[in-house]
C-alpha cells in the first residue's frame, strides 16, 4: 500500500539549557516582526492543502506544490539563529512550515493574544509580481519568523548578514488581535486571529470500531516440513528484520564523535558533553499490528519504544509521533486513526511516558488505495552514566542467557506466520500494560545493580531472531536449551508475545537475579549458555554466526544494487 504513498518520517533531537528555551508566543506591543532566511518563491504554494488531497492520475500537476529544500542554506540559518539566541534579543521565534507565513504569523499572534501587522512589500521574494496570496501561502524552505525586542534590529541584522541570509523588518505586533496585511499601500487582509485559530471549524468525523479478529487455527502439521535454521535465515533477511547498515553508513552518524551506540541497536545513544549522561533515542512503527487491530497496535508501538530504551539502560522520558493514515473521510480509516490514538494514549499514561509533540499525516491514498495505519513513535530516554550503557552483543563464554517475560506462543500476525506459513489473519499479540511496566522496571533494577552484561527486547521474529542478532553483534554463539513448555518448539522460538527481553548474566549472579525476578513476580526462562561461535539448538541443529550474519546483512545490499 506504500508504493503510491511513500512515507519518510524523520525525528530530530536537540540539546537545550532549561533557561534558554525559546517559544513562539508573541509578546509586547509594537515589537518588530522579522523575516529571516531564504527568499520567498512560488514553490510549496498549497503544499499543506496538497497533503490533504488524494493522489490520482493527475498527480504530476501537483509537483509545483512540493517544496525544494537546500540543506546548506538550512545549516546557515540554524547557525545564525543559534548565534542570535546567545543574546537577549528574541521574544518569540517560529519556523515557516505548512502554510508558510500564514501559519507562523497567526499562531504566534494567537499564543500571545495579540495582533500582527505585516507589510507584504517588505517580504524578500525571489520572483517578480508575487501576489499577497502567493507570498502568504508559499512554503519555501529555510525561513523563520522572529519577534524581536525593540532596538535590537541592527544587532540581529549584522548576524544574518554575516551568514549571507535575508533579514527584513516586515511588520509589528499590535493590540488589535487581528492579522492585518498591507500590499501596495492597501490593506488586503483584516481578520480576527481567533477566527482562524480558536474559532476555526472542528470536524466530527464518523468512524468505525475494529473488532478484535478471531485467533487463527494454525495447522501445526506444517511445522514438520520446516527446519528451524532455514526459517531463521529467511526471517533474518526479511526487509523488516535485515540490517539497514547500507543506508546509515552513507550518513555522518558520529557527529562530533558523540555517538557512543551506533544505528543497528535497540536505540542510538549520544553522550552529553561535560557530564556522564547520555541521551538514548529510538523510532518504531508497526503497520501490521495496527491494521489487524488499531487499539492493540497503538499500545504496542509505545511499549516497543519503551522496551528499546530500557534495553540500553535508559530511563524512558517521553515520545513524539507522526501519525500516518489514509483518507479520514472514510469511516474505516478514521476508525483506525481514532483507535490507534486511544491505544497510544492508554500506553503512555500507564507507563508515564508522555507525548510531548507530534503531527498527523492524513490522505495517504492513491487511486482509492490508502496505506495501512502507520503511526510512528520516536522515544527518548536518559542514561545517567553512559559507562553503564547496555549493548546488544553477547559478551563472554559460559554466561547464562535468560528470557524475561512469559512466552505464550502467539504466532498470529508474526513474521513467521505471514512469511513462512502465509497466514495473514488473526489478532496481534496482546498487550498487558502491567507486565510491560513490571518487566521493564525489573530490568532497570537489574541494570542498576550491574548484573546485566547484554540485553535485547524480543519483538519481530521472536526469541530465536532476537538471540541471533545478539550473537551476530557480539560474534559469539549460544547453546540453546529446550524449554520446559507445553507449546510447540516453533511457537516458542518464533512467537511475538510482548513484554519480553533477552538478558545475559554471569553464572555467579544467577541466584541474585533469580531472587529479584521472583520478588517482582517476573517470569523467566533459562534460554542457554554463551559459546564461542555457533548457535546450537537442542544439540541437534547448528548454524554458524557467519551464515546468520550473511543472511541478515546482504538482502538490502542486493536489493539496492538491482
Amino acid at each position: 500500500s506504500y508504493n503510491g504513498n511513500i512515507l519518510v518520517n524523520a525525528m530530530t533531537l536537540g540539546l537545550v539549557k532549561k533557561n534558554k528555551i525559546f517559544y513562539s508566543k508573541a509578546a509586547g506591543l509594537n515589537k518588530p516582526v522579522i523575516y529571516v532566511g531564504s527568499k520567498t518563491g512560488k514553490d510549496g504554494i498549497h503544499g499543506a492543502s496538497m497533503a490533504s488531497a488524494i493522489f490520482d492520475e493527475k498527480i504530476e500537476e501537483k509537483k509545483p506544490t512540493v517544496q525544494v529544500g537546500d540543506p546548506f542554506t538550512e545549516k546557515l540559518l540554524l547557525e545564525a539563529c543559534l548565534e542570535l539566541m546567545a543574546g537577549d534579543s528574541i521574544i518569540a521565534i517560529q519556523d515557516m512550515g505548512a502554510a508558510g507565513l500564514t501559519s507562523s504569523s497567526i499562531e504566534m499572534a494567537s499564543k500571545g493574544k495579540l495582533g500582527i501587522e505585516i507589510n507584504l512589500n517588505k517580504v524578500p521574494c525571489r520572483e517578480l509580481n508575487m501576489t499577497p496570496y502567493e507570498i502568504m501561502l508559499s512554503e519555501s524552505q529555510e525561513r523563520m519568523l522572529i519577534v524581536l525586542e525593540s532596538g535590537k534590529e541592527n544587532i540581529a541584522k549584522k548576524i544574518f548578514d554575516k551568514w549571507n541570509l535575508d533579514f527584513a523588518v516586515i511588520g509589528k505586533t499590535t493590540n488589535s488581535k487581528k492579522i492585518e496585511l498591507y500590499f501596495n499601500e492597501e490593506k488586503v487582509v483584516n481578520i480576527p486571529v481567533d477566527t482562524l485559530v480558536e474559532n476555526s471549524p472542528m470536524y466530527d468525523r464518523k468512524w468505525k470500531k475494529t473488532k478484535l479478529p478471531k485467533k487463527n487455527k494454525i495447522n501445526k502439521e506444517e511445522f514438520k516440513n520446516l527446519k528451524i535454521v532455514n526459517v531463521l535465515n529467511k526471517i533474518l533477511s526479511n526487509p523488516n528484520i535485515c540490517s539497514k547498515e547500507w543506508i546509515w553508513q552513507q550518513y555522518d552518524h558520529t557527529v562530533m564523535a558523540d555517538t557512543i551506540l551506533k544505528p543497528g541497536s535497540d536505540a542510538g545513544v549520544v553522550r552529553i558533553h561535560g557530564t556522564n549522561k547520555a541521551v538514548a533515542s529510538t523510532v518504531d512503527s508497526s503497520a501490521i499490528y495496527c491494521y489487524a487491530h488499531p487499539l492493540t497496535g497503538g499500545k504496542q508501538i509505545v511499549c516497543e519504544s519503551w522496551r528499546n530504551l530500557i534495553s540500553v539502560g535508559a530511563e524512558p522520558i517521553a515520545i513524539t509521533n507522526c501519525l500516518n493514515f489514509g483518507n479520514p473521510e472514510n469511516e474505516d480509516n478514521m476508525g483506525e486513526f481514532a483507535e490507534c490514538v486511544q491505544g497510544i494514549g492508554q500506553a503512555c499514561e500507564y507507563l508515564n511516558f508522555p507525548v510531548v509533540s507530534g503531527n498527523v499525516s492524513f490522505y495517504n491514498q492513491t487511486k482509492n488505495r490508502g496505506i495501512k495505519p502507520t503511526p510512528s513513535i520516536g522515544g527518548v530516554g536518559l542514561i545517567q552514566d553512559y559507562k553503564k550503557m547496555i549493548t546488544m552483543g553477547l559478551k563472554n563464554v559460559n554466561n547464562i542467557v535468560l528470557v524475561i517475560g512469559k512466552t505464550e506462543g502467539h504466532l498470529d500476525q508474526s513474521i513467521f506466520a505471514r512469511d513462512i506459513l502465509n497466514q495473514k489473519k488473526g489478532p496481534p499479540p496482546e498487550i498487558n500494560l502491567f507486565n510491560e511496566k513490571n518487566n521493564g522496571e525489573t530490568l532497570q533494577n537489574l541494570i542498576k545493580k550491574n548484573y546485566i552484561k547484554s540485553a535485547h527486547d524480543v519483538s519481530l521474529g521472536g526469541i530465536i531472531t532476537g538471540i541471533a542478532k545478539m550473537c551476530i553483534k557480539g560474534n559469539k554463539g549460544i547453546n540453546l536449551k529446550k524449554p520446559n513448555y507445553l507449546i510447540q518448539q516453533f511457537e516458542y522460538l518464533f512467537a511475538e508475545d510482548q513484554g519480553r527481553y533477552i538478558i545475559e548474566i554471569e553464572k555467579n549472579n544467577f541466584d541474585k537475579v533469580k531472587e529479584i525476578l521472583s520478588k517482582s513476580s517476573v517470569h523467566y526462562d533459562e534460554l542457554g549458555i554463551v559459546t564461542e561461535r555457533d548457535i546450537i539448538i537442542d544439540n541437534k541443529s547448528k548454524v554458524t554466526i557467519d551464515e546468520l550474519a550473511q543472511s541478515n546483512e546482504t538482502w538490502l545490499k542486493k536489493y539496492m544494487s538491482k
